[in-house]
């Protein structure tokens, strides 16, 4: 989950609709429980009773933290706004004088891993504005909470336990283990998890510091994108449709031949050739009536950080402007009246009594609800491109 337009972002994706226990978990003598309990584990894993102590000590619970899973930007922003607030000048202007001060660092990540250069600024930027705000949180008591009210079932304890064998390894210490709210970690903000698995001593400065070292955060970055990422593919660019396309579902669900769009005369809207060989499918965020793109599998390595089509959105089209790309030419819908969060829920509620997967009724729009909202749409001999707008709701009333 993002905090604050994608400063500070959760890495991973999880169910949007968890909630948290409300039973009384969080009490000193739950939580005091919940840590005793742990200690097996922990120390299964390898982590010495000392390094356990020592991460536990003044630990408490924290209430703030769990009043703070409810909240995901991506999720209840306008993609608009959301994007206002991820790929501004400022940004951008920072973002060039970074990756020209790390170009080194950038150059080996590209050699080494494949990864386009612009994908890992614009991580670094939409996460912690190039490592300028990494998080102030203890991450053993951010990860403890979660994990003693068991949001997301066992995810948080599981984070908590390779959090602790991080410090058994020594890369960091417990007092300088800092991060977010949800325990996502250092200048591109990984879970301890993904610590473990991805991260690298780019620089060979001894340890693995994705908190201070901004190499060793670049090639873990690339590192953790390299096993998805395909050499020579765009995450994609945004693409003008003709008067005459007959959109289907399929266009925006199935991966098809860029040659096949290109027939259909879909053009990019910067003027350039559209690739002769590899896949993509179309993203209609905003409908038609916004900016349209054609998205790769690279897309989709972007959302394995986050998943959440604004969140890679931001990190695409940031690191594009930061490598020289103009700004999108097609204005985004700002004056389109959005559903609140009941409306939402009538939405999915209606689509969910008509036989679509809605997933949970949230009050939110993901990917699923927007799948569901094309094939309705498709069905009904309407355009099918999966924007929810109130005369969508209003049709639905009708049956």
């Amino acid at each position: 989950m993002a905090i604050v337009a994608g400063l500070v972002s959760f890495v991973v994706a999880i169910a949007a609709s968890a909630e948290p226990r409300s039973a009384d978990t969080g009490t000193d003598a739950a939580f005091a429980k919940f840590v005793a309990d742990l200690w097996p584990l922990a120390e299964a894993r390898g982590v010495s009773r000392d390094t356990f102590d020592a991460a536990f000590k003044g630990v408490t619970f924290d209430p703030k933290t769990i009043a703070r899973t409810t909240t995901q930007a991506e999720f209840v922003l306008p993609i608009w706004q959301y994007l206002a607030g991820a790929v501004y000048p400022s940004r951008i202007e920072r973002g060039r004088a970074k990756a020209e001060l790390e170009r080194k660092w950038l150059i080996k990540a590209k050699i080494e891993y494949g990864v386009d250069p612009s994908v890992i600024m614009g991580i670094w930027g939409m996460e912690t504005e190039y490592g300028a705000f990494e998080g102030s949180d203890n991450v053993i008591r951010a990860l403890a909470s979660l994990a003693s009210v068991h949001y997301v079932g066992d995810y948080f304890r599981d984070e908590l336990l390779s959090a602790l064998v991080i410090l058994e390894k020594g890369d960091i210490s417990p007092k300088a283990m800092v991060g977010s709210w949800a325990g996502a970690m250092g200048q591109t903000q990984f879970m301890p998890s993904s610590f473990l698995a991805y991260a690298v001593d780019f620089d060979g400065g001894g340890r693995r510091d994705i908190w201070t070292d901004a190499a060793d955060a670049i090639g873990s970055t690339a590192n953790y994108l390299a096993k998805r990422w395909k050499q020579g593919l765009p995450w994609g660019f945004e693409v003008r449709l003709p008067a005459d396309f007959k959109l289907s579902a399929r266009d925006s669900t199935v991966p098809a031949a860029f040659e096949t769009f290109a027939k259909r005369g879909v053009q990019r809207a910067d003027g350039g050739a559209i690739p002769t060989s590899g896949e993509a499918q179309l993203l209609l965020p905003a409908g038609l009536r916004g900016p349209i793109f054609l998205v790769t599998s690279n897309f989709n390595a972007i959302r394995s950080y986050n998943n959440a089509v604004p969140y890679a959105l931001g990190v695409a089209l940031l690191g594009d402007a930061i490598m020289g790309a103009p700004a999108l030419r097609t204005p985004w819908p700002t004056h389109d009246r959005q559903l609140a969060p009941a409306q939402i829920r009538e939405l999915q509620a209606s689509l969910k009594k008509l036989g679509y997967d809605v997933g949970a009724i949230d009050g939110k729009v993901g990917e699923i609800l927007r799948a569901a909202v094309c094939a309705f749409q498709e069905k009904r001999g309407m355009t099918p491109d999966g924007y929810p707008t109130l005369a969508l709701l209003k049709n639905l009333e009708g049956d």
